[in-house]
């Protein structure tokens, strides 16, 4: 059984487990109680009442975070031609077309955002096995198949979050650091809550969120208050 360090018994030692705090009170004790040696990552987990694998479970969408998420994001697009040149004076890390496929195929990995145009689908779509598993299939519903390619790299590069339940029904997503303001994660954190929850499926029974818990990248996870459910 796996020791639990002194850093987790401390923020413990702060924390009610059986207590669910207002949003603002449990990001002061996640941020409080961050204690590595890196600029942890303000993660939020929230466990819906869905099963995503059916249709009409499926809790998938984008929000965009007011204040970024800290996190430089390196995209990969699709295209060819003056769409293939906006994407790289938009700031666009890896451009190409059946080049870019074939290097994904063979490994290169350093991208957090596929975009694509809708005319490079085709070449995109061959590559389900490498991108599907790792949440990086473009999809016109997430704004990441698109002829609007400068403004899809600048809202990725702007802090957009990407989120989907998975097979548990959890939807868990980064949306801050723990170097940025405490008001700050609150109005990220509040921004995604929100997202989460007017994104509830037809097919959702029930109570649509059971629990929220917000954490850093090595803290103790705290039990939020879902005010929407009082």
């Amino acid at each position: 059984m796996p020791k639990t360090s002194k850093n987790m018994k401390s923020a413990y030692a702060t924390i009610d487990r059986n207590k669910a705090y207002d949003l603002a009170e449990a990001v002061a004790l996640v941020k409080g109680n961050a204690k590595a040696k890196f600029d942890e990552t303000i993660e939020i987990s929230m466990n819906l009442s869905v099963d995503p694998r059916h249709a009409d479970q499926m809790v998938r969408g984008v929000v965009a975070m007011p204040n970024g998420t800290g996190k430089s994001m390196r995209v990969a697009v699709f295209a060819k031609d003056a769409k293939a040149e906006e994407a790289k004076l938009a700031g666009a890390e890896l451009v190409g077309a059946e080049d870019l496929a074939e290097a994904i195929q063979n490994g290169e990995a350093g991208f957090d955002r596929v975009i694509a145009t809708p005319d490079m689908m085709g070449v995109v779509g061959r590559l389900g096995k490498v991108l599907g598993p790792r949440g990086l299939m473009p999809n016109p519903k997430l704004g990441t198949v698109t002829a609007d390619i400068s403004g899809a790299v600048a809202a990725a590069k702007a802090g957009e979050v990407q989120y989907r339940a998975e097979k548990a029904g959890v939807v868990h997503a980064g949306v801050a650091k723990v170097s940025f303001d405490e008001a700050k994660i609150v109005e990220n954190a509040a921004v995604f809550i929100d997202a989460v929850r007017k994104a509830r499926p037809s097919g959702a029974k029930g109570q649509y969120v059971k629990r929220i818990t917000i954490s850093s990248t090595m803290g103790a996870g705290v039990f939020v208050e879902d005010a929407a459910s009082q």
